[in-house]
């Protein structure tokens, strides 16, 4: 009944040790059905080279197994509460890539320094602030949810906008239109991590990137009149 959905989930896990953004099980991607509302999700603790499409678990937007012999990811229920709260994500990704989560740890957002970055989002990446003990000690994960909602209400950022997100000493999400999409999204920002990492310690005064470059690079891709790309 889920066999296309757990491929596609499958398909974009293995491309996260591919891409160099996860060591031993240090990751899941996630990928839904908004049709059927359900998801599909990474086992928990299973090694990618042990992986097989039968492992993968089918959730509801509750976190609740639907179908599945192995226990979900532990970050289930922040993949369940972004689904039942954004209805345009189609795919989710979380990692432990090594930039990324450096500027997690240091709890800073990852400033606009240039068009790279610009072609993606034209915003500084945000980290959201670290979780209370309040809601470390309750419902972690999906606390952990509610805290990436905070920060972008907090911001004044759309999910549309900006797909990826740092929680302070924790790591990124990132979400795009399908789990694919996520997972690049994954890779950028590990990229832009590290290019902003690079850029400070040339230069720690380095200003961001001025206003017109910013939003010049970020419409041509992404505004109404965008005319980056093959248009397919």
């Amino acid at each position: 009944m889920y066999t296309s959905l757990k491929e596609e989930c499958y398909e974009a896990n293995m491309q996260l040790p591919k891409l160099g953004l996860v060591l031993f099980t240090f990751g899941n991607v996630s990928a839904v059905d908004r049709d059927r509302a359900v998801f599909a999700i990474k086992p928990s603790g299973v090694p990618y080279e042990k992986l097989a499409v039968d492992d993968i678990v089918i959730c509801d937007y509750d976190g609740l197994v639907v179908e599945g012999k192995l226990r979900p990811s532990s970050d289930t229920k922040t993949h369940a509460l972004l689904y039942k709260t954004w209805e345009n994500i189609g795919g989710i990704a979380h990692t432990h890539s090594t930039h990324a989560v450096a500027w997690a740890q240091a709890g800073m957002d990852i400033p606009i320094f240039g068009t790279t970055h610009a072609d993606h989002t034209h915003k500084d990446i945000p980290c959201a602030p670290a979780l209370t003990d309040e809601m470390i000690q309750g419902d972690y994960e999906h606390e952990t949810g509610h805290q990436i909602f905070n920060c972008f209400a907090e911001k004044g950022l759309a999910n549309s906008e900006m797909e990826m997100v740092l929680l302070q000493n924790h790591g990124p999400f990132t979400w795009g239109k399908s789990a694919e999409k996520a997972v690049y999204n994954s890779a950028v920002l590990e990229e832009l991590a590290r290019m902003a990492y690079l850029t400070l310690q040339i230069n720690p005064n380095t200003p961001r990137i001025k206003d017109t470059l910013r939003l010049k690079h970020y419409e041509r891709k992404h505004g109404k009149n965008a005319y980056y790309g093959q248009g397919c």
